[in-house]
C-alpha cells in the first residue's frame, strides 16, 4: 500500500534533524522483537489487537467510574443530578461485552486479511517514526470525524432512530462504558469510518494499535459526564469537541453531531442549540454574581 505520508516528502530532512527521538522506542524494541518471534502474524493481528481493544477501554473508562466515589469530583459532573447507578452499569456492561466479542471481535479477526492483503508489515525495521506515525493518526481522526459527523446525523433521522440510534441514547447523561453503549448496526455503520482511515494511512501494525488508542480515549472521554479542567491534555488539540460539548447532545438529542471535532457542526450551524445553552448558562452565571 502507498505510503501517503511518507516522511522525506512529509518534512525536509533538515528539520527531522531538529526533532527529538521517541523516548518509548528503546524499551519498546526488544518486546516488540520478541512478539514477532514467538506469535504468528494471525495471532498479533487478532489477539493481539484485541487485547489492545479491552485494555485501553477498560482502562479509559476506569477514572471517570472511579470518580463517582469521590465526593469532591461530583462538581466536575456535567449532569450532576443524573448520577450513575449500579444497574445501569451493568445493563450497559452486558451489550458492552456483547458487541466486544460477537459484532468487533470478528472484524478484528479481519485484521490479518487486511494486513497480508495490502502488505502491512510488522517488523520492527519497519516501524514508522512517531511523527509519521502522528500525522497518521490525525489523519485517521480527521477522516473518522467526517465520516461520523454525516452517518451519525443521518442515524437522528425520524424514520430510522428508533430502531437503531435510539438504543445508544437510552442514557440520558453519559458514563465512560456508554461510549460503544449501541445497536449492533450502529456499531457497525459508524465503525466503518474508523477503518476508513486504516485503509487510507496504514503503513505498519502499529498504526492500527495506536489510532485505536486514541479513538478510544476520545469517544470515552467524550462520554465520562465529567469536565475536569487543566487535566484533559486532549483540550490542546484544535477544535476539539469534548466531554461538555457531546454530553449536550445525549441531553438534548440533537446537535453536535461530530465525534472528536467541531468544525462540522460549526460549519453547518448543527451547534447552533448548544451555543444558545451555553449562553443562556453563562447568563445565568452573571445573575448570580
Amino acid at each position: 500500500m502507498e505510503n501517503i505520508t511518507a516522511e522525506s516528502s512529509s518534512f525536509p530532512q533538515d528539520f527531522l534533524e531538529y526533532l527529538p527521538e521517541n523516548p518509548i522506542k528503546e524499551p519498546l524494541k526488544h518486546g516488540w522483537i520478541l512478539m514477532n518471534q514467538q506469535y504468528t502474524k494471525f495471532q498479533i493481528a487478532t489477539w493481539g489487537s484485541l487485547i489492545v481493544h479491552e485494555f485501553v477501554y477498560f482502562a479509559a473508562c476506569l477514572p471517570a467510574f472511579l470518580f463517582q466515589f469521590f465526593p469532591f469530583m461530583r462538581r466536575f459532573k456535567i449532569q450532576a443530578d443524573k448520577p450513575e447507578t449500579a444497574d445501569k452499569q451493568w445493563k450497559c456492561l452486558k451489550l458492552i461485552l456483547f458487541n466486544h466479542f460477537c459484532i468487533q471481535l470478528p472484524l478484528i479477526a479481519g485484521t490479518y486479511v487486511f494486513t497480508e492483503w495490502f502488505g502491512i508489515p510488522y517488523g520492527w525495521d519497519e516501524m514508522p517514526s512517531w511523527y509519521n506515525l502522528a500525522l497518521r493518526v490525525f489523519g485517521c481522526a480527521v477522516v473518522e470525524d467526517t465520516w461520523h459527523y454525516f452517518l451519525h446525523y443521518a442515524l437522528h433521522d425520524g424514520r430510522i432512530y428508533k430502531h437503531i440510534h435510539k438504543i445508544h441514547h437510552h442514557f440520558q447523561a453519559p458514563f465512560g462504558l456508554t461510549a460503544e453503549y449501541a445497536h449492533p448496526l450502529e456499531t457497525l455503520i459508524l465503525g466503518f469510518g474508523f477503518f476508513l482511515g486504516i485503509l487510507i494511512f496504514a503503513n505498519h501494525l502499529v498504526l492500527l494499535w495506536a489510532w485505536v488508542t486514541i479513538r478510544l480515549f476520545e469517544t470515552i472521554d467524550v462520554h465520562s459526564g465529567y469536565d475536569v479542567p487543566y487535566l484533559n491534555i486532549l483540550h490542546l488539540v484544535p477544535f476539539y469537541a469534548g466531554s461538555r460539548f457531546h454530553d449536550f447532545h445525549h441531553k438534548n438529542f440533537n446537535g453536535n453531531y461530530s465525534s472528536t471535532f467541531k468544525w462540522w457542526d460549526i460549519i453547518f450551524g448543527t451547534d447552533s442549540q448548544y451555543k444558545e445553552y451555553q449562553a443562556k448558562l453563562k447568563a445565568e452565571q452573571k445573575k448570580l454574581k
